[in-house]
């Protein structure tokens, strides 16, 4: 059993140099710590990242830190003791990373992995989803992309090929940048993929080259306002109904396999349209549900989404999560595992993914914050075979 001694916090630097919090905790069985990304593009209905903010939520932690010493963790579900203590104090990412801390004091008391702690029989590898291409808010560029990522999906047996094919692909795609968009110049953004002037058709054109299965995140409720979608390149509004065209032709037109927040965050019914006329590629909630079971379960009944994107910080329970993935499997929802654009080197993401048997794993390509976390997969696969 594992009986926590002392909680601490402190700021530390994300990917993009903004600042997240890192938790430390002390226990019976040493101290261990974690962190939480940053999301750009955050859904209105995820939980606050802070109650008020970094600084409200380390202080908190510090007045807690004694309440936590009359519990005793022995398995994941005791994470509900963490819970009731912190409920309405803290913000989510503060949650999810006290919550990372304690699992890793946990898998050490048990001589475990943290996998092992939510399925020791977990036996399924995701499938990786690498952002090639960025666009949206995830530009720093004028002229750019309306949609924020245009993603890599290959299908290799293992995650180590899938891995070392998306870096091979991104490199060569490099190339096809330099050619077909004379403002090129061999800039990444946040995500570390490369940054173009080129709008989504012209990247679809050039990524379909990779011969492998691609995908976007369209990010749609970050260029919607007054029941229009304000496109800039080139500039044009759609309504509704022509947004609901434009991607089915896309989706056609490009074979796309997977489509991510096609529309605003509270459009459940054109996501169930889309659904409906493109039924095999993966209509993706990320900004629709915001791993929230509620929302989850509103789209399942409407048929809105195939596949959910699961972001631990966005509600920052862990057994939050553990209920959407449930509740996801039981309705034949695919589970795509999400780092934030904001990363750190905290690596449990993949842990978490493997353990609640996720179908993707969508962490970018390359870049020490979220290599980490694609490493730790492939470790764990060669433990494993």
């Amino acid at each position: 059993m594992v009986k926590i001694n002392g909680v601490s916090a402190k700021s530390i630097s994300d990917s993009r140099g903004e600042k997240t919090i890192f938790v430390s905790i002390k226990t019976n069985v040493g101290s261990f710590s974690a962190s939480a990304p940053n999301g750009r593009s955050i859904g209105k209905n995820a939980v606050k990242v802070y109650k008020k903010n970094l600084e409200g939520d380390t202080s908190t932690l510090k007045k807690f830190s004694d309440y936590f010493s009359r519990e005793i963790i022995e398995k994941f579900d005791d994470l509900r003791r963490i819970e009731d203590i912190v409920e309405g104090h803290i913000g989510a990412n503060t949650l999810f990373a006290l919550e990372s801390a304690v699992l890793k004091a946990v898998a050490k008391k048990q001589d475990e992995e943290i996998w092992q702690l939510i399925n020791p029989s977990a036996k399924k590898f995701p499938r990786l989803v690498g952002n090639c291409i960025g666009g949206g808010k995830h530009s720093s560029l004028q002229k750019k992309p309306d949609f924020q990522e245009f993603l890599l999906i290959p299908n290799a047996r293992k995650v180590k090929e899938c891995f070392n094919r998306n870096k091979k692909i991104k490199n060569e795609i490099e190339i096809f940048l330099k050619k077909g968009d004379k403002n090129f110049k061999n800039k990444k953004n946040a995500e570390n993929a490369w940054i173009t002037s080129l709008n989504e058709k012209q990247v679809f054109d050039t990524i379909k080259r990779s011969k492998l299965p691609i995908g976007t995140d369209v990010a749609a409720s970050s260029f919607y306002k007054r029941k229009k979608y304000h496109y800039k390149n080139p500039m044009l509004k759609r309504t509704e109904e022509e947004q609901l065209g434009y991607l089915s032709n896309l989706i056609k037109n490009f074979n796309l396999f997977y489509v991510e927040d096609p529309f605003h965050e509270e459009d459940f019914e054109n996501f169930a349209k889309l659904l409906k006329k493109s039924p095999k590629s993966l209509i993706t909630g990320d900004d629709l549900i915001v791993t929230n079971s509620k929302r989850l379960k509103k789209a399942i009944e409407k048929k809105s989404i195939n596949a959910v994107i699961v972001k631990p910080n966005q509600c920052g329970s862990l057994l939050e999560v553990k209920k959407v993935c449930e509740l996801a499997k039981k309705n034949n929802i695919k589970i795509v595992f999400s780092h934030r654009s904001g990363e750190t080197e905290e690596s449990i993401l993949a842990d978490l993914a493997f353990g609640f048997g996720a179908d993707f794993f969508k962490c970018g390509i390359d870049g020490k914050e979220r290599e980490v976390k694609i490493k730790r997969l492939i470790d764990i696969e060669k433990s494993i075979h």
